[in-house]
């Protein structure tokens, strides 16, 4: 009976060995492992970024006004009240004027042309003149000469008409003469003696010829 007790022993440690082998299998913990980074698929990641404002554009710009230039050519006809005559020769970005009543006002004038059919003229005494195409066939302003004002509405002319000037010595006094002559073949000029106003004689609108106190001049065509 006594050996049979280091029997039971080795037996009993023998099972509790299994027992504690078959605990450790099922409930045992896992070997940890290093974490590895998946391979990069090449997608665009699918995080959400901040939305990016849209770009301001500027308001488209405003149409710029109808443009109507003046073409070249002389411009004449009577002002709005019918007391003067008046006439415009254009030459590309230049102009003259001559505005005359036939008695004793006048006045020449000359300035600038912009493209937007616009033009600008002065003359002495603070003459001016504000003119503007319209219909590229005519031109519609305003002449101020002296005290007066004087609107008016001209149109291009036609072969014979349009502004012619004399500047001569007869009998020792200088003359300096301005005609205008209108598509109906009526004229309207003044001519000067040494300064003294006094109605121009008609002029050959064909050559320009005109008699002063009996001493033939020729009056030629006005540009700028």
């Amino acid at each position: 009976m006594k050996r049979s007790g280091p029997l039971l022993t080795l037996l009993a440690g023998l099972l509790l060995g299994l027992f504690m082998l078959s605990l450790n299998a099922t409930t045992g913990e896992k070997p940890t492992s290093s974490y590895v980074k998946p391979p990069s698929t090449g997608k665009p990641s699918t995080k959400a970024s901040p939305s990016t404002p849209p770009a301001r554009t500027s308001a488209p710009p405003s149409p710029s006004p109808a443009r109507t230039p003046v073409p070249e050519g002389v411009y004449t006809g009577r002002t709005d009240d019918d007391s003067s005559a008046v006439a415009i020769t254009v030459r590309g970005d230049k102009a003259i004027a001559y505005v005359c009543d036939g008695r004793n006002i006048e006045s020449w004038l000359q300035g600038s042309v912009k493209d937007d059919g616009s033009l600008r003229l002065t003359g002495k005494g603070g003459a001016s003149l504000e003119g503007r195409a319209k219909e590229a066939k005519a031109i519609r302003g305003t002449a101020r000469v002296g005290s007066g004002s004087y609107p008016f509405t001209i149109k291009k002319s036609k072969k014979s008409s349009g502004l012619y000037r004399a500047n001569s010595t007869v009998a020792g006094a200088k003359i300096e003469g301005g005609w205008i002559v209108l598509p109906d073949g009526k004229q309207v000029g003044i001519l000067r003696r040494d300064g003294k106003p006094s109605p121009a004689p008609a002029i050959d609108p064909e050559t320009g010829a005109v008699t002063v106190d009996g001493q033939q001049l020729t009056a030629r065509p006005v540009t700028p």
